[in-house]
């Protein structure tokens, strides 16, 4: 896939970043034939791209990259590149030097990339401190963006905004967020849940708050507690070749092809080996962010997959102890109010991802796939941007919709309390007129006056009206 950032021969006299290219001069420009040449130029120069090193790097002969070592045994690239070529080729590089004496050097830059402390490996030298593991690693990038919103501390926020609250707007507040998280969870997949749908969803949201490792069989029951049609409920992991579609006939309509069952379930163990194992040092809130979207990218069910992967996102959060308070945070509204934000982040795999499957039409929903792409694309992604858009998810969650509701909670109260004390009404009609005055920034209209006016006198409306003012002022 195209890396976030490409070097190209530019009319420069040094190296210099424009925008995402990394400008160079024509005398630094090396054969096409060099492929361990351009290994050690992006190492020096581009980062640690997994999807291309993995396939490239057994290319390379073991005479080539042990001569280039020899001559050269104190350059971290070539320790680097070693250390990766023997991993991927399963050989061992019969190097001239016994013991390397340098320090250890971590394979990803800390400046440049989210990682964790790393697990040394004393024959290179070299610390792995990648997100995952080389069989399965999400790299994520150290952007300006996500830096300020990293630099939030948005969970601990949420956190001591929670321990703030009294304890009856704090439970009142919870409803409403289980509530909603579940509604817009359904409403990303077109779906309005009834009321035994969104029970069975909101207890599910409730158990990401009991310490559970990931498992397979705990996926498949989650997957049967938000599926209500008995005939797409799993009993494993998929068995089949699973798609996406926009709904147009034929193999243009595939938008999406996950990879095939075999590879997805060695793909979902070492999903849930990270999520269960995560790297030390590193934020929840990235983790959560790339499990959640590695889950989608995998797609181990036929069914369920969109809403278990904000059920995750949850899950990875809870479990890191970065949810406290029994809080769950209502993403979900943010997505759907962003929809095309969401939508481009999980494009900007998937439709680069299509384009290494031949897809075949035979007849009504049957196809014939046939990857023409390597592993490595499905192994080793860029999770910057799905980092950056679940950040920004949930600094909204936690601003304009936790917050809010905590505000429109008191002020029912009061409103209520007010009136209650002045005016002899029900409470079921108080009740709604509370909320209407609320949702209609303290007025009551002339629809809602008629609707009532022999249920209460003229004097409630003016008095509810009047107590929205006192306080907002």
């Amino acid at each position: 896939m195209q890396p976030a950032m490409v070097a190209e021969v530019r009319s420069v006299t040094r190296k210099e970043i424009i925008g995402n290219t990394i400008a160079v001069p024509a005398k630094l420009a090396l054969e096409n034939s060099d492929l361990l040449g351009h290994v050690l130029f992006a190492l020096k120069h581009e980062g640690v791209n997994l999807q291309v090193l993995a396939p490239v790097l057994p290319k390379i002969s073991e005479p080539e990259i042990r001569s280039a070592f020899d001559a050269s045994p104190n350059s971290q690239y070539l320790r680097k590149a070693c250390f990766l070529w023997e991993h991927f080729t399963g050989q061992v590089v019969q190097r001239g030097t016994a013991a390397i004496k340098q320090a250890y050097i971590p394979l990803f830059n800390p400046k440049q990339y989210i990682t964790g402390r790393g697990v040394k490996h004393p024959r290179w030298r070299v610390t792995f401190n990648g997100l995952g593991t080389l069989d399965y690693c999400v790299t994520v990038r150290r952007t300006d963006s996500l830096e300020t919103l990293l630099g939030k501390n948005l969970l601990q926020k949420a956190v001591e905004f929670t321990d703030s609250l009294p304890k009856d707007i704090l439970n009142r507040t919870l409803a409403w967020a289980y509530l909603h998280e579940t509604k817009d969870s359904y409403a990303i997949e077109n779906e309005s849940p009834n009321d035994n749908k969104a029970t069975r969803f909101v207890e599910l949201l409730k158990q990401a708050h009991s310490p559970r490792d990931l498992d397979e069989d705990y996926l498949v029951a989650l997957q049967n507690a938000v599926i209500s049609n008995v005939f797409s409920k799993a009993a494993s992991f998929r068995i089949e070749q699973n798609y996406l579609s926009d709904g147009l006939r034929g193999a243009l309509g595939v938008t999406y092809v996950p990879p095939t069952a075999e590879f997805s379930r060695a793909l979902m163990d070492d999903l849930m080996a990270l999520a269960n194992h995560p790297p030390e040092d590193v934020d929840p809130l990235v983790l959560a962010s790339i499990i959640a979207f590695g889950f989608v990218f995998i797609h181990p069910f036929m069914d369920g997959n969109g809403r278990l992967s904000r059920f995750l996102f949850h899950q990875v959060l809870c479990q890191r102890g970065a949810l406290q308070n029994g809080l769950v945070l209502p993403v979900s509204i943010v997505m759907r109010q962003n929809e095309a934000d969401y939508l481009s982040v999980l494009q900007d795999f998937s439709e680069s991802a299509r384009r290494f499957w031949d897809v075949t039409f035979i007849d009504v929903n049957q196809f014939v796939f046939e990857f023409k792409g390597d592993e490595s694309i499905y192994r080793y992604w860029d999770g910057t941007r799905c980092v950056e858009f679940m950040a920004k998810a949930t600094e909204q969650a936690i601003e304009h919709h936790l917050k809010q509701e905590t505000v429109f909670l008191a002020r029912y109260d009061e409103l209520y309390r007010r009136i209650d004390q002045e005016f002899d009404v029900s409470n079921v009609d108080l009740s709604r007129l509370v909320m209407f005055c609320l949702d209609q920034n303290g007025k009551i209209s002339k629809h809602r006056r008629k609707q009532y006016q022999y249920k209460v006198p003229d004097s409630v409306f003016d008095a509810l009206e009047a107590a929205y003012q006192g306080f907002v002022k």
